[in-house]
């Protein structure tokens, strides 16, 4: 239809990178083009980290699930929702903040997600690759330690970027039919969409690992679900003076 949906129907995450540096003039057009993403009511509580320190890097990967590519990717960024300089904001004029809220735990984290898919967009656009990482998530309080982040301020999750060195097939995502509804929320006829999906997704794989590996959504989705996801998140985000409320 045009180049920039082009662009975005063609996204693959990117795990394996070129050894070629990112000019840091490019890191910062890049977070320049983030902060132009929607943010709510103007409140951009997204603050972005960049980690070139090695010995911070390995630690990071790490608290990761060992990831390498958090380590050895050219660029590595940790997108944290920032609600403390809206504390400063409101100490500028005398002001009582009222926070804990969970509205403002979501807006802030949303303003986190919309600002990163902008840098990963504008990254893909001049050539780049790269990754959301959220397993910064499993050990989210020594990543918290390490990178000194004050109260109201936590990592939302990381992203590699650099210039690709595999060439990956693009994921087939759910059918059209699944995810857009007309009027009201109907999901008539999503089972039999889910499952012809399943196949394509089978399919998908298959070609992927030369056959080693044969799962569908719904297979990975049920596995997924059965099993606590980081029950540790609630504890902690309390802690940082998130979800009081």
């Amino acid at each position: 239809m045009n180049n920039v949906i082009e662009l975005l129907k063609a996204h693959r995450s990117i795990r394996k990178f070129k050894t070629d540096p990112v000019a840091q003039e490019i890191v910062e057009e890049l977070i320049l083009a983030g902060q132009c993403a929607a943010t709510s009511s103007f409140i951009q509580a997204c603050t972005v980290l960049q980690i070139t320190d090695p010995a911070t890097r390995e630690h990071l990967c790490e608290a990761a699930a060992g990831q390498l590519y958090v380590k050895e990717s050219p660029v590595f960024l940790v997108f944290c929702a920032d609600m403390q300089r809206h504390q400063m904001a409101c100490d500028m004029h005398d002001a009582v903040m009222l926070s804990g809220f969970t509205e403002q735990f979501l807006t802030a984290s949303i303003d986190c997600a919309l600002f990163a898919q902008n840098v990963l967009i504008a990254a893909e656009s001049l050539g780049l690759g790269g990754c959301y990482i959220g397993a910064l998530r499993n050990k989210i309080g020594e990543v918290d330690t390490l990178l000194d982040l004050p109260d109201k301020v936590y990592p939302v999750f990381g992203m590699c970027l650099g210039y690709p060195a595999q060439d990956p097939e693009i994921k087939p995502r759910l059918p059209l039919g699944v995810v857009l509804k007309q009027q009201r929320y109907n999901n008539a006829g999503d089972y039999q969409l889910i499952v012809d999906y399943d196949e394509q997704v089978r399919r998908y794989y298959r070609s992927r690992t030369g056959g080693t590996k044969d799962n569908s959504w719904s297979e990975q989705i049920s596995d997924m679900l059965v099993k606590e996801a980081r029950p540790h998140m609630l504890a902690y985000l309390q802690s940082k003076g998130f979800v009081l409320k």
